[in-house]
């Protein structure tokens, strides 16, 4: 067995903790609040200081944190300057409504707009992400004057009853009526779905499967697109309100389609008179490295994109960004947000982008997402549970299978032991994908490499820990 990695140093020390004990907590937890917010790991953690990409429970005892509050810290935890911006706002004003003018909004909303191409020029500030993919289909179902809505097999828009419709993993689904008007298609996963090759996707890391392909020829695009028209011709009326896509889904565990895919799907889509919407929850804000947004990696420009998650760092702040014509679509009665762009918020939103770029956090994802996918990419090449390495910047999925040939999902108990033993060793990483086969590393922005070796070899003894037990038995 090697020896348990070396956690990097670090020289920021935690507040002493001086909350209730651990057990109390659970027993309010189990008392107090709604049973249906599921905690990670069999001995839940209990976490009470953040700093940058670390994390320290109650004990003490520190963690690197690859999964960001669910991809949500994006230039660290309690990152100085967003800190600071946040309370000098406190002291200030928090909240006046949309009825009266006020500073933050107005010079967050120009800076924001200057990060995207034309015509995406207009803002409207949500609280959640939910709320801002509520609001898309609501304007792309408002402009069009259609109702129809499309949306990929896998895909995560949120859980409001409207946003439901469009979010196509089952474990979410409740026996309540919703998503009428929504239809799914097939995803175009070149990993686990029927086509695939070994230069689909838009990765430092392809497929294990093999292709024949010709140079700039994709079979698998091909087939994906013609299941995209079959769903077209059969399951929604000739005219369509839109399309939405994740540039790269998220809780599905970092699935990325064929490269040239997203392209042709919208010019469908706006045949048929449909708007498209960009999910940029999880890819925005330079996460992906190449580009500040996702659907810029996929060459296109979207009608709406809507954005939450690492907007704020972890304030709870979210927008939808689309054109003056669509937006001028839900002016044509009262549609009011209350919370929507308060001060607070918008100066967190500013100080957000000002440390994106002052810390160079976009080159930062892809020099360090590039190297910690070459490296993960030795461990699939070592470990037959391994079975695709993928993503983009720091947006990165390691579905892990019973083997390479079947593809089969790796059973919850094994990939579980394998996930409680990377918390142990102090490596913080998230889950996804339909059987919640697929570790999710979405770290915060600022991580480093030598975070990065760490990592990889925390994992590493995990996966040798897991072949030695499969051995003994």
């Amino acid at each position: 067995m090697s020896m348990r990695a070396k956690m990097p140093p670090c020289d920021f020390v935690p507040e002493k903790y001086q909350s209730y004990p651990y057990e109390r907590m659970l027993k309010i937890r189990e008392q107090n609040i709604a049973p249906s917010l599921r905690m990670y790991y069999k001995k839940p953690l209990l976490l009470h200081q953040g700093h940058m990409q670390w994390l320290f429970d109650y004990k003490g005892q520190r963690y690197l944190d690859l999964f960001a509050g669910i991809v949500t810290v994006s230039v660290g935890h309690c990152h100085p300057k967003v800190t600071m911006a946040a309370q000098k706002q406190l002291a200030r004003l928090w909240h006046t409504t949309n009825i009266y003018m006020h500073p933050s909004i107005h010079e967050y909303a120009e800076k924001l707009t200057s990060f995207l191409p034309d015509p995406l020029k207009v803002v409207y500030l949500t609280n959640s992400g939910s709320e801002a993919n509520d609001l898309a289909m609501f304007m792309a179902r408002l402009y069009t004057r259609n109702f129809d809505v499309i949306c990929f097999r896998g895909a995560y828009h949120g859980g409001s009853p409207y946003a439901l419709g469009l979010t196509s993993i089952g474990s979410y689904k409740h026996g309540v009526a919703n998503g009428i008007g929504c239809s799914t298609t097939m995803l175009p996963d070149v990993f686990r779905g029927p086509w695939g090759g070994s230069n689909c996707r838009d990765s430092p890391v392809q497929t294990v499967r093999k292709c024949n392909c010709a140079e700039g020829v994709c079979h698998a695009n091909e087939q994906y697109i013609e299941q995209f028209k079959d769903t077209l011709n059969t399951s929604v009326p000739k005219t369509i309100a839109g399309f939405i896509a994740e540039a790269i889904q998220g809780i599905n565990g970092a699935v990325q389609y064929p490269k040239g895919f997203l392209k042709e799907a919208y010019r469908l889509v706006r045949e048929r008179g449909g708007v498209c919407i960009s999910d940029e929850v999880q890819t925005g804000f330079g996460r992906t490295g190449s580009h500040f947004w996702g659907f810029q990696t996929h060459d296109v420009v979207p009608d709406i994109i809507t954005l939450a998650k690492g907007i704020g760092n972890g304030f709870p702040m979210a927008a939808v960004v689309t054109t003056k014509e669509i937006a001028n679509s839900l002016a044509q009665n009262l549609h009011f947000n209350t919370f929507g762009g308060n001060p607070v918020a918008c100066v967190v939103g500013s100080a957000v982008l000002d440390a994106i770029e002052e810390d160079g956090l976009q080159k930062n994802s892809k020099d360090v997402g590039t190297y910690m996918l070459l490296e993960l990419a030795k461990l699939r090449d070592k470990f037959e549970i391994v079975g695709d390495v993928r993503g983009k910047g720091l947006m990165i999925g390691i579905e892990m299978v019973t083997d390479k040939a079947s593809r089969h999902p790796l059973p919850p108990e094994e990939i579980n032991q394998i996930w409680e033993d990377c918390k142990d060793m102090g490596v913080l990483i998230g889950r996804g994908g339909l059987y919640n086969q697929t570790f999710r590393i979405k770290p915060p922005m600022c991580i480093t490499k030598k975070d990065v070796d760490f990592a990889v070899e925390v994992l590493h003894t995990a996966l040798e820990r897991h072949v030695e037990r499969a051995a003994a038995n």
